[in-house]
């Protein structure tokens, strides 16, 4: 296994990231929420934008997963090997790729892509953003040094649970060989412990670490039912 993943095995990814238009829309202040959630442990990030990743790389000391969100429907994250080749060359040791089988945007397969982004950025490693077991299983055949459970529920292969998919991580666990990040509706330290013992190699949270105002509605909301 390559040392930069040994790094993170059973340990926390935190995806710092934020929506266009949000006050913390900035490549500054995501580094500097990157920064302070290494302080609080995380052995490695993930962060969305280029200049996001190379504001993060130059902050951090641990492994950066980089992305590029390019729209929000379909095929939108790291979508093409342009966007690839462009998330390693902005730093990320990582890169972050939709690893569904559906169409994508240059009409590149999956595996094309990952070739494509090897062949130029030979020392980067991929991680495979999946939504269900057949794309799980076809990213790992195409390369992926690294499956995520990103995309389960949101590509219409799976049913979106309210919270993290254990039976799609055991799944996949069960299939794939290479490493199995577990990420997707992970809203608690207890729910990340339990991606934990279904068998997952490290856990990665987001939305519930480091997006104050999805947080903030949390509270809202429930002193409001209390409230009524």
């Amino acid at each position: 296994m390559h040392p930069l993943i040994q790094s993170f095995s059973k340990k926390l990814i935190v995806s710092v990231q934020a929506y266009p238009g949000e006050p913390m829309r900035d490549p500054r202040t995501m580094s500097q929420v990157a920064q302070a959630a290494v302080v609080g442990g995380a052995a490695a990030i993930r962060v969305q934008g280029l200049a996001d990743i190379e504001a993060t790389v130059a902050a951090v000391d641990v492994p950066v997963i980089g992305l590029w969100k390019d729209g929000n429907e379909g095929v939108f994250i790291t979508p093409t090997l342009k966007h690839a080749r462009a998330v390693a060359d902005a730093g990320a040791a990582i890169v972050a790729i939709d690893g569904t089988v559906r169409e994508r945007p240059d009409g590149l397969s999956l595996a094309q892509t990952f070739a494509g982004l090897l062949e130029s950025h030979p020392q980067v490693l991929i991680m495979a953003d999946c939504g269900s077991l057949e794309d799980a299983i076809a990213s790992q055949a195409a390369g992926a040094h690294i499956v995520g459970t990103t995309l389960g529920g949101y590509t219409g292969a799976r049913p979106k649970t309210s919270g993290p998919d254990f039976e799609f991580f055991r799944e996949v666990v069960g299939a794939c060989p290479v490493p199995v990040v577990a990420e997707g509706r992970v809203h608690s330290p207890a729910d990340a412990a339990a991606c934990l013992r279904a068998g997952a190699f490290s856990v990665c949270h987001g939305t519930a670490i480091t997006h104050p105002a999805t947080i903030t509605s949390w509270f809202v909301q429930e002193i409001s039912a209390a409230g009524s």
